[in-house]
């Protein structure tokens, strides 16, 4: 019973943390060698249009690196993405217009880093 109880617990706290909000999806882009200015335009073009697009997003920002510090391993691109909730953030994540836009990013991407969280005060 206090295994059951305390089971109980532990999901409810998890439930209730996952609600909470606001979600950040933090995203870099490494792209392939081969991809052109161009191409790269492009596709900085068609995220930023998701923001038009998906209703779930609450802020989009996005930028190049600048860092003087030169440890970004190749990473060019970082994308800041904002949510209400996960649920927001889920819903985004299988919406037609983010499947499309990785369609078109990923014959350029050589890799990318993903990181998403929930602010902690």
């Amino acid at each position: 019973m206090k295994t059951i109880l305390a089971l109980l617990i532990s999901l409810s706290f998890i439930m209730t943390a996952s609600a909470k909000g606001p979600v950040y999806h933090i995203v870099h882009f490494k792209f392939k060698s081969t991809a052109t200015r161009k191409e790269i335009k492009k596709i900085e073009k068609e995220f930023a249009a998701l923001e038009q697009k998906i209703s779930a997003i609450q802020s989009f920002e996005w930028g190049t690196d600048i860092s003087p510090e030169k440890l970004s391993q190749g990473y060019t691109h970082c994308w800041i993405v904002g949510f209400k909730n996960e649920k927001k953030r889920d819903h985004y994540l299988v919406h037609p217009d983010h499947k499309k836009f990785v369609e078109i990013l990923l014959p350029k991407l050589e890799s990318a880093l993903v990181v998403d969280f929930i602010p902690k005060k």
